[in-house]
């Protein structure tokens, strides 16, 4: 498993700018502002996070990155 701050590296890129990928604010702006993902309703951004991981490369690693702390 990769650690953290390559994790949080892989993101920036994909993302192209910094953002804190614990912040579920940021989290849902740059999916929808950058990517166009909305993700579907669940009790927590974390949920709805693991519900869409297959949906793009992103997802996964936020809540890779997330999974870590």
């Amino acid at each position: 498993m990769a650690n953290k701050d390559f994790l949080f590296q892989r993101i920036c890129i994909y993302a192209g700018r910094e953002f804190d990928p614990d912040d579920d604010k940021q989290v849902i702006e740059i999916l929808r502002s950058k990517f166009n993902i909305h993700l579907p309703q669940r009790a927590s951004v974390n949920m709805s996070l693991a519900s869409a991981t297959s949906d793009h490369e992103i997802i996964r690693l936020i809540t890779q990155y997330r999974a870590l702390d």
